[in-house]
C-alpha cells in the first residue's frame, strides 16, 4: 500500500508569526508531498507492508532513494505533529522531570537543542530522543536521516524534531537560522511531545 501525505493538523497560517503561512504551504504541500511521491516510486514493486518506522530502522536494506525520501516522509510527519498554535511554554509532568534529569534544567536543554540545530552544517535536523537506556538525549542528523536509522545520531526514539533545512525558514528568516530556532520554541506542542515520550519509554 502506498504511503500518503498526512494533512496538517492545523491551518497553514496557524503558526504565524513564528512560521509564516507561505513557508508552511510550500514546505508541506510541495516538499513533503514530493518525498511521499518519490518514496512510493522508489518502493514500486517492492512494497512489503512495512511501516515508515520499520523502513527507517532497517534502512540499510533499501536503496538510497528510500533513505532520502523515506526519511523525509517520517521526519516531516513527526515535525508537523509536534508543533501547534497556542503552544510553546515549557513541558510539565514526567517529561519535564526527565528533561531536568538529563540536562539539569529546561534552559540547559533549550541551549543544547538550539546548538544542535544551529551547528548542523548544511541541511539536517535537531532531535530530542529517548535513547536505548530510556534517557533523553539531544543530537542532530544530516539531510533526511533520523535517529531510527542505524548509526545515526542518538540511536533511539525521536520525540521532538526540528527541521533546519533552509526551505523550513528561508522566506521569513533568510540566513538567520538562530532566529528561526528561537521562534520554533514558541510553537512546540509539549503535550504532543509528552505523548511520544510516554510511548517511547
Amino acid at each position: 500500500m502506498a504511503f500518503e501525505l498526512p494533512a496538517l493538523p492545523y491551518a497553514s497560517d496557524a503558526l504565524e508569526p513564528n512560521i509564516d503561512k507561505t513557508t508552511m504551504e510550500i514546505h508541506h504541500d510541495k516538499h513533503h508531498a514530493a518525498y511521499v511521491a518519490n518514496l512510493n516510486k522508489a518502493l514500486e514493486g517492492k512494497e512489503d507492508g512495512s511501516s515508515i518506522e520499520d523502513i527507517c530502522k532497517n534502512i540499510d536494506k533499501y536503496p538510497v532513494a528510500v533513505r532520502n525520501n523515506g526519511g523525509g516522509h517520517f521526519n516531516h510527519s513527526l515535525f508537523w505533529s509536534v508543533m501547534g498554535p497556542n503552544a510553546g511554554g515549557t513541558p510539565t509532568g514526567e517529561l519535564a522531570s526527565a528533561i531536568d534529569a538529563a540536562f539539569g534544567s529546561f534552559d540547559e536543554f533549550k541551549t543544547a537543542f538550539s546548538q544542535a540545530g544551529a551547528t548542523r552544517f548544511g541541511s539536517g535536523w535537531a532531535w530530542l530522543c529517548v535513547n536505548k537506556d530510556g534517557k533523553l538525549e539531544v543530537c542532530s542528523s544530516a539531510n533526511q536521516d533520523n535517529p531510527l536509522m542505524p548509526g545515526v545520531g542518538c540511536g533511539g526514539a525521536p520525540i521532538l524534531g526540528m527541521d533546519v533545512w533552509e526551505h523550513a525558514y528561508y522566506l521569513k528568516y533568510q540566513n538567520k537560522r538562530p532566529d528561526y530556532i528561537a521562534a520554533f520554541f514558541n510553537v512546540i506542542n509539549w503535550d504532543a511531545v509528552a505523548k511520544r515520550f510516554a510511548a517511547a519509554k
